[in-house]
């Protein structure tokens, strides 16, 4: 009856708000819990279900079903708003000293009545000439001016593209572990992500056409430079692979190149090797500021339309004043000095990491702000979120960047942490991974304190 797993519901539920069932702690089997608590099988399934939806347990295939380390985050994208934590290094907000005296000084000129009176004035997609120039001079390989497009930042451009190549109730392949606003933006747009499988080089272009021959998709999204959070940085060969693949099948990838800027030697985009087959996509988020940013979208001339009119029906288009900022930041050298600071930065935060960290369990590169931790047993992603946590810190759970279900042990499973670098002083960065190492060191159970 609906009353009786409500109400067995309600007293688990107790349990857990009591510290009775601990976070991390495995529920019996159902069938174990139906004989327990002298309820029907069916009635135990109902209970389970009812947990979930409150969010206070999660079940993992072939694992069993576990109590949750803390409440449900709020709805709404994934690793987008900042943590509340003493130490925040869920997100990555990337800042360099002298860079806010740098970007107001190339602000100065907006103070003159003409340019801030064109500043004030709505843009599209297109953006204007001078914005399309310096980007187009600024980002990688060789962009025509005439298909630069811009939104309001990166996270836009990427939605603006998804919209325009995916109509609802449509597939869209992805990196089997991936950038979680992009699961966020295809659940509002009503798409299916499709995993492929990855290796140490990327994305597979085997697996890609198998999965697409199983049950074809209409685009694919990729991170080929720097993959967040892996790392890892395609070859020059797995790209040309790629794109083989991508002519063959008549798709389009949509290359996130967010975080590329930090790898000075990297090949050349995806968007070079496949020209035709490539919708690229930057923003200066990272490379500048969260809060005065610009996306870019560099489409095939064949879909400059769709795209364009994807982010003025999304109402994704930059704002003028933001645009103007940022095309004085593209030209008056502001931008290439910040990069090559927040180059030499990532690299000495790396080194931090590498240095407090087991580095046999990291999967990381050299230059990124951001590492991939593979928890030592018995830790559980949710159960040591919980505990750094309880110490002021804050890290993001594997699980958000895994797409669709997958066997425990499978290497995609949410028994690892994604460690965000950039956000700290140094010092703290320092002392909190230093905490993090000695907390995955101790045993679960010596850390609860409830």
């Amino acid at each position: 009856m609906q009353f009786d797993f409500r109400r067995v519901a309600d007293a688990v539920a107790a349990d857990i708000a009591a510290g009775r069932l601990r976070p991390g702690q495995r529920l019996p089997p159902q069938r174990v819990f139906a004989r327990r608590h002298g309820i029907a099988n069916s009635t135990a399934t109902r209970v389970y279900g009812e947990l979930a939806r409150r969010g206070l347990v999660v079940g993992e295939v072939g694992r069993g079903t576990f109590v949750r380390a803390a409440a449900p985050a709020p709805s709404g994208p994934a690793l987008v708003e900042p943590s509340t934590a003493r130490v925040d290094l869920e997100l990555n907000y990337p800042v360099v000293a002298g860079q806010a005296e740098r970007l107001a000084a190339g602000l100065a000129r907006l103070l003159r009545p003409d340019v801030l009176e064109a500043a004030l004035r709505p843009v599209g997609p297109p953006g204007t000439p001078a914005a399309r120039s310096a980007a187009a001079g600024f980002l990688p390989g060789r962009v025509d001016p005439e298909r630069v497009l811009f939104s309001g930042n990166g996270r836009q451009a990427i939605a603006g593209a998804v919209s325009a190549l995916v109509p609802t109730g449509g597939r869209l392949a992805v990196e089997e572990v991936t950038y979680p606003v992009v699961k966020a933006i295809a659940a509002r747009l009503g798409v299916t992500l499709v995993p492929v499988a990855t290796d140490r080089d990327g994305l597979r272009p085997e697996a890609l056409a198998e999965a697409h021959r199983r049950a074809p998709f209409q685009a694919v999204y990729v991170q080929p430079t720097l993959h967040n959070p892996y790392g890892t940085t395609m070859p020059q060969g797995r790209r040309a692979a790629l794109a083989a693949v991508l002519d063959d099948l008549g798709l389009i990838a949509i290359e996130d190149a967010t975080w590329a800027f930090l790898h000075a030697d990297a090949p050349p985009p995806l968007a070079a090797t496949a020209p035709g087959r490539t919708i690229f996509i930057d923003s200066l988020s990272k490379r500048l500021s969260p809060g005065l940013t610009i996306g870019f979208a560099v489409p095939p001339p064949h879909l400059a339309d769709r795209v364009a009119t994807a982010l003025r029906s999304g109402a994704w288009t930059p704002t003028g004043y933001a645009l103007e900022a940022a095309t004085g930041w593209l030209t008056d050298g502001s931008a290439d000095a910040i990069v090559q600071a927040k180059r030499e930065d990532a690299l000495a935060r790396r080194r931090i990491a590498a240095a407090r960290l087991p580095q046999d369990a990291v999967r990381a590169a050299p230059c990124s702000y951001y590492c991939w931790w593979e928890l030592p047993a018995p830790w559980r992603a949710e159960t040591f979120v919980a505990a750094a946590a309880r110490h002021g810190i804050a890290v993001t759970p594997g699980a958000a960047f895994v797409v669709g279900p997958g066997p425990a042990g499978d290497g995609r499973t949410p028994g690892a942490v994604r460690i965000g670098l950039a956000s700290p002083p140094p010092g703290v960065l320092a002392d909190a991974l230093g905490t993090l190492a000695r907390l995955a060191r101790s045993s679960p159970e010596d850390t609860w304190d409830g």
